[in-house]
């Protein structure tokens, strides 16, 4: 895959915070921090000669059991000037207790809302700054995360999942 002309224009615009990750099997990708997730899809949205004004989908990884196990993965389109983008980010790391957390990109594309509901819900990845953050899927009082590598097959033993696993102790799933 032939490297497209935009990707040299936005690593030298953000030129020590994005990361060119190379072409993969069906779109060029590169790698961005979250601290600067924001202003980067502002920038591919708005720059007239980019003009990714679709984000088509966006969702979680966990790359269990490395440190920094959670990634964000965003696909982005152009429509009027048919090209496509990868973006990857992976959150701060987590410490005992606290949730991965990157800033939502909710401001930039209304489409990432339900995504990034359903990233959070399965994957217990906090999105700050999000308008509504809830759980989509499973109902408030779950416990867990369950497409978490880590997070049993059968599930938590409680009340309505008699053939669960038990807790471990308190100790969260990391």
């Amino acid at each position: 895959m032939k490297t497209p002309a935009f990707i040299d224009q936005i690593l030298e615009r953000f030129a020590g915070h994005v990361r060119d990750d190379g072409p993969g099997i069906d779109m060029y990708c590169i790698s961005v921090g979250p601290d600067h997730i924001v202003a980067l899809c502002q920038y591919l949205k708005e720059d007239p000669s980019l003009k990714f004004n679709f984000l088509s989908d966006l969702c979680g990884v966990d790359h269990y059991p490395e440190k920094d196990r959670y990634e964000v993965v965003y696909h982005l389109f152009s429509i009027p000037l048919q090209h496509r983008l990868r973006l990857k980010c992976r959150p701060q790391s987590e410490t005992y207790g606290d949730a991965p957390s990157i800033p939502t990109v909710t401001g930039v594309w209304r489409t990432a809302n339900w995504a990034e509901r359903e990233c959070y819900d399965m994957y217990g990845i906090e999105f700050s700054g999000h308008p509504n953050l809830l759980r989509i899927y499973m109902w408030e009082g779950f416990e867990g995360y369950p497409m978490r590598k880590d997070f049993p097959v059968k599930g938590y033993k409680d009340a309505y999942n008699p053939f669960g696993e038990e807790k471990r102790g308190g100790i969260p799933d990391d």
